[in-house]
């Protein structure tokens, strides 16, 4: 976002005093721009220059809210339900951040990016709605109810995936940009109806850098090609595991996924109303979960939810997945005839992934730790033994077990095998039956040693 914001003409609605306002409020976010360019100025300058914004601002809602009753503005619930969540979530969740990071120029840039854009994109749209010259973006906004429990979901899920403690700072995040950003979205449809989720996320680059790379081992403060394709896996799987929440969409697959620019995740925005639109603070950089389904209007997202259950029916629902989740096994093979037989052979019973090389198995395995792995021995570039090593030496996953799929069964390929003290090693031309009874016999014994 460029450092200083440039009032132009579009900006007003043609209403004087709201318009003189949003003047005002543009000049104190300039001001704080500078602000926080100088070095010199103390905090104590900048914590007065934000309090300055945030009386004003306050100020400015009251006095519009005042001038929608006088009209009779239609939307005037929906429009003072956007002040309140600025109000009380979105800047008291900034607030927190300056505390917390001390003022920094990363949490000031934060402030600084919601609040601009969260202006700039309320003037355009909502105040614009209010003279009639645009149609308020939010009119197709879930349910507070329903928000609420989708909200409890997400904090849920970044918190087991990423172990990040998550707080919502807007029930309605116009699109702006913060940071540096990486904008992912994917579309998913079922065959017998033309009804589609389509999905945008958005991770600032620290989040990925934080987590995900981490555990790669990616050390630059730059997201790489490496981290890129990791975040396409992580996205689909964030997503999924959010549908698999709400038992109504599960029959829904993915029919198209792309990597955005800032400027087409814009144009994707602005086109289409959502239905959601999220925005975290994680500590560690934020996050944006939003969906644009239009047809959730008609029944909800899953099981319906009054007001007073939603929060405790979605904990419950939680928990009773937790218990009920099936283990994760993860087929490495290079022959696609092989990991298709064994998805087929064990995904009634077990969350089954594959993936066709020793590689793609470290990246596999790093992101969605299995609780088994059913690993090809004879692979080109790296073998199944080369992968076991590998992760050996790694603590976080030396505990990983493992059972080799072999075609081999004379005495000193069976020895080289054992020899890698694997848990186990399965022959491939063994009955399908066979097959799945030894892996059922695995767990079943784990289980009994517990």
């Amino acid at each position: 976002m460029d450092n200083q914001l440039v009032w132009r003409d579009e900006f007003n609605i043609g209403i004087k005093v709201i318009d003189d306002e949003h003047q005002r409020l543009f000049m104190i976010i300039n001001k704080l721009f500078a602000l926080k360019e100088e070095e010199k100025k103390s905090k104590k300058v900048c914590q007065e220059g934000i309090k300055y914004f945030k009386e004003h601002a306050l100020k400015h809602f009251e006095a519009e809210e005042r001038y929608m009753e006088l009209i009779a503005y239609e939307e005037l619930d929906m429009h003072k339900r956007l002040h309140r969540d600025f109000r009380e979530i979105s800047l008291p969740a900034l607030e927190r951040e300056l505390e917390r990071e001390d003022y920094s120029h990363a949490a000031v840039d934060h402030f600084l990016a919601v609040c601009a854009g969260w202006l700039i994109g309320h003037t355009l749209t909502e105040d614009k709605a209010i003279v009639g010259e645009k149609r308020s973006r939010w009119m197709d906004l879930l349910p507070e109810e329903e928000l609420e429990a989708m909200r409890k979901v997400i904090v849920k899920l970044l918190e087991d995936m990423f172990q990040l403690k998550a707080q919502v700072i807007s029930d309605a995040y116009g699109g702006e940009k913060f940071g540096k950003g990486i904008y992912y979205r994917l579309v998913y449809g079922r065959e017998q109806d033309d009804e589609k989720w389509e999905i945008l996320l958005v991770f600032e680059d620290r989040i990925l850098l934080n987590t995900v790379g981490k555990v790669m081992g990616i050390k630059s403060d730059k997201v790489n090609i490496m981290l890129l394709n990791a975040v396409r896996y992580t996205a689909c799987q964030f997503v999924r595991r959010v549908m698999d929440h709400y038992p109504s969409i599960r029959s829904y697959e993915m029919i198209e996924e792309n990597l955005l620019t800032y400027e087409q995740f814009r144009e994707v925005f602005e086109k289409k109303q959502p239905q959601v639109s999220l925005l975290f603070d994680t500590n560690e950089g934020y996050f944006s979960y939003c969906v644009i389904a239009p047809h959730l209007l008609e029944g909800g997202i899953g099981t319906p939810l009054d007001v007073s259950n939603a929060v405790s029916e979605v904990e419950k629902y939680l928990m009773e997945k937790e218990k009920q989740k099936k283990k994760k096994i993860l087929v490495v093979d290079d022959s696609s005839t092989t990991r298709l037989g064994m998805e087929h052979l064990l995904e009634e019973d077990y969350d089954v992934s594959e993936v066709n090389s020793g590689v793609a198995a470290i990246r596999a395995i790093t992101l969605d730790k299995p609780d088994l792995v059913l690993l090809d021995y004879e692979m080109p570039v790296c073998d199944g033994s080369h992968v076991l090593e590998m992760l050996r030496s790694e603590k976080e996953f030396s505990d990983i077990p493992i059972i080799f799929l072999t075609s081999r069964d004379d005495q000193e390929s069976v020895k080289k095998v054992l020899a890698l003290k694997a848990e186990g090693y399965l022959l491939k031309y063994l009955k399908p039956k066979d097959i799945k009874k030894r892996i059922d016999g695995y767990f079943e014994k784990k289980e009994a040693d517990i």
